[in-house]
């Protein structure tokens, strides 16, 4: 895998502001004891401004990787944090250049622990955490990676969830939309049924009233016959 280049930039930003912080004791140590701290000092002002060109370029490779979805959201704001120490170590690197701060310390324990040189501010300001005690930056860097790694195959597991999730509640909506249509055939053939109900009620009576019609001459015919012949037997 090729290494990051985020965090290649960021080691080597890492080893300038450990090698500032190296030169102001150097410097300081020679104040003390008089001698000429002119060429350390311009390599220091060198060394700052180097710095800080550092600390842009890695606030740029991180903006152009959080625009571009390069890495997630929760490790662009782990690389925003380690970016916003750097920053402060370099704030308090120059107030130490400026003899307005604490002399730096110069092991990496004493850099990361933000432990104080006689009592005073250590211009570090960062806790190593208890996981990332004792690595080099190599192995910290692999570490980060891993995590990377193991959250990305949590977000692609979490994607195959929703996948099927989706793929559920279409197969849902389809069913949905298919008993609706047997729904609605329902309906349809319960109005046919319906109707053919009145049209064959209506036949019926009809049929019935016409019954009833021819039946009332028959009647009439039998009454006449039956008061004629009395009328002749009397």
């Amino acid at each position: 895998m090729a290494p990051d280049p985020w965090f290649s930039t960021y080691d080597s930003t890492c080893q300038i502001a450990q090698e500032i912080a190296e030169k102001i004791q150097q410097r300081n140590q020679y104040e003390r004891n008089g001698e000429n701290t002119t060429k350390l000092t311009v390599t220091i002002r060198a060394l700052l401004q180097k710095l800080k060109e550092k600390i842009a370029l890695l606030k740029d490779l991180l903006l152009r990787a959080v625009a571009t979805h390069q890495i997630t959201q929760l490790e662009g704001d782990r690389r925003q944090n380690l970016l916003d120490d750097l920053v402060t170590r370099e704030r308090l690197l120059l107030a130490s250049f400026k003899n307005e701060g604490a002399e730096p310390d110069l092991t990496r324990s004493s850099l990361m622990t933000g432990g104080a040189k006689r009592g005073a501010p250590n211009p570090w300001l960062l806790e190593e955490p208890e996981e990332t005690r004792g690595l080099g930056f190599d192995e910290i860097r692999q570490q980060q990676q891993k995590i990377i790694q193991e959250q990305d195959a949590g977000l692609d597991a979490l994607s195959s969830i929703i996948s099927r999730q989706k793929q559920m509640g279409q197969e849902i909506g389809n069913e949905l939309d298919e008993q609706n249509e047997i729904i609605d055939d329902l309906a349809n053939l319960v109005e046919n049924t319906d109707e053919k109900l009145r049209t064959e009620t209506r036949r019926v009576n009809l049929v019935d009233r016409k019954s009833t019609s021819c039946d009332l001459p028959k009647q009439n015919r039998s009454r006449n016959k039956s008061g004629f012949k009395n009328q002749r037997a009397s």
